[in-house]
């Protein structure tokens, strides 16, 4: 039996999940980071960043990375965090704050299946589509 299903975000670099986990988390009524464990001297990534952390955002949990392998491949938008706001002036100032040195994938519009709804990829690489229902 499965115990639990958590979204893993692997960032490439040192320091970007710290950064990207205050981001987050300041963005979010009731966000945390739950835990953060650090590598440290001698060990495979650069002292100080992170090796394994958690954080809580909306409810869900999500646990990070700073990986200290090089990989060929980044986040990608085929995962993405979907958000529901309660007013557009919620996801005007979440898309705003996410999609700053990111990119907008879709503007915010009304595409048909809901009131609005933007998609945008952070800084960081990750992908949030934003909705008003």
């Amino acid at each position: 039996m499965v115990a639990a299903v958590t979204p893993f975000l692997m960032f490439q670099g040192s320091n970007r999940a710290e950064t990207a986990m205050a981001l987050y988390v300041s963005l979010f009524p009731d966000a945390e980071i739950l835990s953060i464990e650090r590598y440290g001297p001698g060990e495979q990534g650069a002292e100080g960043s992170v090796k394994v952390a958690a954080f809580r955002l909306g409810g869900q949990t999500v646990k990070c990375i700073d990986s200290p392998v090089s990989h060929a491949f980044d986040f990608t938008p085929s995962f993405s965090f979907f958000i529901d706001c309660d007013s557009e002036e919620e996801l005007t100032r979440l898309s705003t704050a996410l999609a700053e040195d990111g990119k907008i994938l879709m503007p915010p519009e009304d595409y048909g299946f809901s009131r609005r709804f933007t998609w945008v990829n952070d800084r960081f690489g990750v992908s949030w589509q934003i909705n008003l229902p």
